[in-house]
């Protein structure tokens, strides 16, 4: 697997290279990921769970969901690059911020949100 690094100093070449910066401005950017994320939910458009199993096996297919995944990665970069954000660290706080939200006694099996585990809590409690 690529250094993240190594990948972001990759698409800042090729950036560069295009004079492409210009066009990169916070907004636009986080316009961008957002165009590139609905093409990505753009391949479930119409399909069933079942559907999506089946198709993921499908080369063609695949490649659509690769390069569409690819793309979503490659303007989140770009958007952190500019924001100053560093996507690890980032991540790993995420994470452990949703671990103190969704403690595995509230939340183990379940998809509620985690103001509605915190009120079922509540309503335990009294």
């Amino acid at each position: 697997m690529a250094d993240l690094d190594a990948i972001h100093q990759q698409l800042n070449r090729f950036r560069d290279e295009r004079n492409w910066r210009q066009f990169h401005t916070l907004k636009d950017l986080i316009i961008s990921l957002n165009l590139e994320a609905s093409e990505l939910l753009e391949l479930t458009q119409w399909k069933s769970d079942d559907d999506l199993r089946r198709l993921t096996s499908d080369p063609h297919f695949h490649d659509q969901l690769r390069d569409e995944c690819a793309d979503v990665l490659l303007y989140l970069l770009l958007i952190t690059s500019e924001s100053g954000i560093d996507l690890l660290q980032a991540a790993e706080d995420k994470i452990r911020k949703n671990a103190e939200k969704y403690t595995v006694e509230a939340s183990y099996g379940s998809s509620a949100k985690y103001t509605q585990l915190k009120q079922q809590s509540r309503e335990r409690e009294d």
